[in-house]
């Protein structure tokens, strides 16, 4: 299950209130039941459920420098732009 781009173009991280990056094929880009939103401002990942994204700053996944970079070099690899517009 994807998320919609409507969906996508109003979801921001509730704590930096930036776009957030949707990777609908996990990591790898052909993983769609691996798939999180990014947020590079806060360095947070987070998790989709059943195709609900669970955006809970207590819920998500804090990243250090490093894998965050390497998220955000993947992610201009992949082609994806925040909010995916």
């Amino acid at each position: 299950m994807t998320l919609s781009p409507d969906l996508l173009a109003a979801l921001v991280c509730p704590e930096s209130r930036q776009p957030l990056l949707y990777f609908a094929g996990g990591e790898a880009g052909d993983q769609p039941d691996q798939a999180f939103l990014l947020c590079e401002a806060s360095g947070l990942r987070y998790r989709i459920d059943g195709g609900v994204p669970v955006l809970l700053v207590e819920e998500a996944e804090r990243l250090e420098a490093r894998a965050l970079a390497r998220l955000v070099a993947r992610a201009q690899v992949l082609g994806l732009a925040p909010g995916n517009r």
